[in-house]
C-alpha cells in the first residue's frame, strides 16, 4: 500500500463490524493518528513517503473487529476541539456532552468574581478541563468516586494545562455537614449514570465491553438515583441563584425535572439535543 487512498480502502473493506459512515470515520481516525494522512489526502491519493513508520495495521483491524473502540486503540478522543486521553477506566466523551458544556459556557461566559462550578463523576475530567480552558476567570473542581478515573483526568488536566482541582468523593454517600473547610459553589455540571440495565439489550457491544459499567448503568428499581443526589447536594452547597446542569436519559425528562422541583428548585427545564431527544435539565437554586 504505497498511498493514501490504497491505505484507506484496506482498513475500510477490514473494518466488519462497524456500519459504512462509521467505518468511514474510523478510518480516517487511524491514518490521521498513525500516519498523519487526512481526508483530502486519500481524495488525491498522496503517496505515502517510503520512510513512513506503520503500525501493525492486522492487530488494529482484529481489535477493532473484536469491538474495542478505535479511541481505546489509539488511546486519545476529540472533545471540544480538545484531545483527550481515554482507557477502559473512564467513558469517551459523547458530543450530547459537548453540548452540556456549551450551556454552561455560555451561562458564565462573562467574567464575575468567585464563581466556582463543580463537576461531579469528572470521568475523563473532559467537562472540568474544558470549562477550565474556557472560561479561565471560573474556579473548577471534580470529583469522582474511582482512583483510576482520577489519574486519567489529573493526566489530561496536565497534557491540556488546564487548573482543575480534583478530589475523590462518591456522591452517593456524602454526608452533611461536610467536614472541613465546606465549600458553596455557584453551578454544579454532572453526567452521572443514567442507563438502566434493561436498555443493555439496544447497546452495540463496543461499549458494553470495554466502557465501565459503573459510569454507564444504574439500576431499573430507581433510575434516578443520582440526579437526586445530585439535587439533594445542592441544596446543601449550591449558593443563591447558583445553577444545576445535568445530562439526562431522554426515557426520564419528566421524572428527573420533578427531582428538582420537589426539592424547591426554581426555573427547572428540560432542554433538547442537536436530535431533538429530552437530553438535559437545568435548575436554578434561590
Amino acid at each position: 500500500m504505497t498511498s493514501a487512498r490504497q491505505l484507506y480502502q484496506y482498513i475500510l473493506k477490514s473494518i466488519k463490524v462497524y456500519p459504512d459512515k462509521e467505518a468511514q470515520a474510523i478510518a480516517f481516525m487511524l491514518l490521521e493518528h498513525y500516519v498523519r494522512l487526512r481526508n483530502i489526502d486519500v481524495l488525491v491519493d498522496r503517496p505515502i513517503p517510503e520512510n513512513t513508520a506503520q503500525p501493525d495495521w492486522e492487530n488494529i483491524i482484529e481489535r477493532l473487529n473484536n469491538n474495542e473502540p478505535v479511541q481505546h486503540i489509539i488511546g486519545s478522543t476529540e472533545f471540544c476541539g480538545l484531545e483527550f486521553r481515554v482507557s477502559s477506566s473512564v467513558l469517551i466523551p459523547r458530543p450530547e456532552t459537548e453540548e452540556l458544556v456549551q450551556m454552561v459556557t455560555r451561562d458564565y461566559a462573562e467574567p464575575e468574581k468567585n464563581i466556582s462550578i463543580l463537576d461531579i463523576g469528572t470521568g475523563s475530567g473532559c467537562i472540568a478541563i474544558v470549562l477550565a480552558r474556557f472560561l479561565p476567570h471560573v474556579s473548577v473542581h471534580a470529583w469522582d468516586v474511582s482512583d483510576e478515573a482520577l489519574e486519567v483526568a489529573k493526566e489530561n488536566a496536565r497534557q491540556l494545562i488546564a487548573d482543575v482541582t480534583f478530589a475523590k468523593q462518591d456522591m452517593l454517600n456524602v454526608t452533611f455537614p461536610l467536614p472541613g473547610n465546606v465549600m458553596q459553589f455557584d453551578c454544579l455540571v454532572s453526567n452521572p449514570p443514567y442507563v438502566t440495565y434493561s436498555e443493555q439489550e439496544h447497546m452495540r457491544p463496543n461499549v458494553l465491553r470495554f466502557e465501565p459499567k459503573e459510569a454507564l448503568f444504574v439500576e431499573d428499581s430507581d433510575p434516578l438515583l443520582f440526579y437526586k443526589a445530585i439535587a439533594d447536594f445542592g441544596v446543601h452547597c449550591l449558593k443563591s441563584g447558583g445553577k444545576t446542569y445535568v445530562e439526562i436519559n431522554e426515557h426520564f425528562g419528566s421524572g428527573t425535572k420533578q427531582v428538582f422541583e420537589e426539592r424547591n428548585y426554581k426555573k427547572v427545564e428540560i432542554l433538547r439535543d442537536i436530535h431533538g431527544k429530552d437530553r438535559f435539565v437545568r435548575a436554578v437554586w434561590e
